[in-house]
């Protein structure tokens, strides 16, 4: 493509996300939207792959599923769930678990609001919180659309869309410029979850791209 500086082949994106079922609709949407935020050499289409394929579970999940049992919830979320009664009575009510986890920050009202739930993660990069939805929203329709009608992320076009938003928004290229996979994981997730994992799917995806 010319709008690459490298080979970028549908051949290779598959290489990379193997899972997924419709690789031609991805390339299609990627040739057309990734150059368009400058995403577009080897370095930065590498990490910007290997982000999303780590939070999307190889883009076949577009929605944060957040189905924890109470041991999951205290081990990924210890500061919500403190102790095993209140993991117990979140357990498997994911619903419940969003508003706890999500209420009060990103823009979110309080557990009651229902919103922690409605502006989970959703797209190829989990893109979590009314305050995201809403600058998400303003730059693709120039109106408050998404806080109405948030499952339009999980359309492929638009999941990969409010990633290169994200990622544009977050200055991410810059990470990808300097091969900073922790410090982008920290900007995307908050933390280093999945910090080896990313790495080894940024590996392989440079691999891919460079063949």
């Amino acid at each position: 493509m010319a709008d690459f500086d490298f080979d970028f082949t549908v051949e290779k994106l598959h290489d990379i996300i193997p899972k997924v079922k419709n690789v031609n609709e991805w390339y299609d949407s990627m040739c057309e939207s990734l150059p368009q935020y400058g995403i577009n050499d080897i370095a930065r289409v590498a990490a910007f792959l290997a982000q999303c394929a780590h939070e999307s579970g190889g883009f076949t999940m577009l929605q944060e599923n957040l189905n924890y049992g109470a041991k999951g919830l205290r081990g990924t979320f210890p500061k919500y769930f403190p102790d095993d009664a209140t993991a117990l009575r979140y357990e498997r009510k994911p619903e419940m678990i969003a508003n706890r986890v999500y209420s009060n920050r990103m823009g979110n009202g309080d557990e009651a609001s229902g919103e922690g739930w409605k502006f989970r993660g959703r797209g190829l990069i989990q893109l979590t919180g009314k305050s995201n939805y809403t600058r998400c929203s303003e730059a693709f329709f120039d109106d408050h659309t998404l806080l109405d009608q948030p499952e339009i992320l999980i359309q492929p076009y638009y999941a990969l869309n409010s990633a290169c938003w994200f990622w544009n928004a977050n200055k991410l290229n810059d990470l990808a410029d300097a091969q900073d996979i922790k410090m982008m994981t920290k900007k995307i997730n908050g933390g280093f979850i999945g910090l080896e994992d990313r790495i080894h799917h940024y590996n392989h995806a440079v691999d891919v791209l460079q063949g």
